[in-house]
């Protein structure tokens, strides 16, 4: 039986290459907490999480001071017994978005020391349902942009292919949004998807009215329109609408997806794998969301959901937003609008580590 003998924890901190802001937020800083499992017969493992600015040190001190000692001499094979483990361990913490990231960082290091021993891509051993998925852009969307400057975007990742380009909506006035929307609707014409991102801006009284407005453009999706706890409110606007409603960015349990598909409270699932816990709560909420015949279309970290979209039957889009660029060897392969998994063993990241050194912020080491 192989164990868990030594640990690495470091942090890096990536500033995004453009601005991104939204109608609640900016994206300032990408804090990147990252875990090596070192096992007994010699292989290595790497997980991460993120943040998009703050909690990062709390996040290095949930893993350092409670989660990561209590790995070692475990089986790294067992990582549902490891992830509820970890679960019970915290929770007074639990459900919540610092937790979640820290066994983020974890679950995904045992997934990619599973797929290394077995020398499978983590597309395939998660399921290899698929060998390629489309996808969309988020990188020209952002709110601060203007009409000519979003326009200019989706026609140019149309040409090369995307499939959709995704809009934040939350300007002062719901006319501002519709203006912006239509503009890059004139553009790119109806076989291109254009999709809305509210960022739990509005109240529901707001979020029925724009959604409303929203009808007559062919509208995919309208994402996180209210604040994430409030079922009802898009239980509400699901039913009085037909634009699709989008959740699971903000959402850090699989029993709380649950709850949205059970009360038909939106119509595309966004988990994010970092958000939610790992690799093993992801694919239970992708295979839930199955069993509702909803699509799953991921939040951001797009060089781990490609593998993981690749991985089940109910994926349809993998969000583009680079994130890895500077620490990576290589990139998501692309072709045609389309994002392929990478075929070598592990998670399908390939990290450059004398970077990633040059970068420590933190760095830790647990045996």
């Amino acid at each position: 039986m192989s164990k868990i003998e030594k640990i690495e924890l470091l942090m890096i901190d990536l500033a995004p290459k453009v601005r991104r802001q939204d109608a609640i937020q900016s994206f300032v800083s990408q804090e990147t907490p990252i875990v090596r499992l070192y096992d007994s017969d010699g292989l290595i493992g790497t997980g991460y999480s993120y943040t998009i600015g703050t909690g990062g040190s709390s996040i290095i001190a949930l893993l350092k001071d409670h989660l990561l000692p209590q790995l070692i001499g475990c089986d790294p094979q067992n990582i549902e017994a490891i992830w509820r483990k970890l679960y019970f361990s915290t929770h007074a913490t639990t459900v919540g978005a610092i937790t979640s990231l820290a066994m983020a960082a974890i679950d995904t290091a045992l997934w990619d020391l599973r797929c290394r021993r077995a020398n499978m891509p983590l597309y395939q051993l998660a399921g290899g349902a698929k060998e390629n998925i489309q996808i969309y852009t988020t990188e020209g969307g952002w709110l601060h942009k203007e009409c000519s400057e979003l326009v200019d975007d989706a026609l140019a990742v149309q040409a090369q292919g995307f499939g959709g380009s995704k809009i934040k909506v939350g300007r002062k006035h719901i006319a501002e949004d519709i203006q912006r929307l239509r503009a890059v609707r004139e553009a790119v014409g109806d076989r291109y998807e254009i999709m809305t991102d509210g960022n739990q801006a509005f109240a529901v009284d707001e979020a029925i009215r724009r959604a409303r407005l929203m009808e007559p453009l062919d509208i995919a999706w309208f994402e996180e329109p209210m604040v994430a706890h409030d079922i009802e409110g898009h239980k509400r606007l699901s039913a009085s609408t037909s634009v699709p409603i989008a959740v699971g960015e903000s959402i850090y349990s699989p029993l709380h997806f649950r709850e949205y598909l059970q009360r038909g409270a939106c119509s595309v699932v966004q988990a994010d794998v970092a958000r939610v816990g790992g690799i093993t709560p992801w694919l239970k909420i992708a295979h839930l969301a199955e069993t509702f015949n909803v699509t799953l279309c991921p939040h951001f970290l797009m060089e781990l959901h490609v593998s993981l979209c690749c991985a089940v039957p109910n994926s349809r889009w993998v969000e583009y937003i680079p994130q890895l660029q500077e620490v990576t060897h290589s990139q998501m392969s692309i072709d045609n609008g389309m994002a392929a998994p990478s075929k070598a063993a592990g998670i399908g990241i390939d990290w450059d580590w004398e970077r990633i050194n040059k970068r420590r912020l933190v760095s830790v080491e647990i045996t």
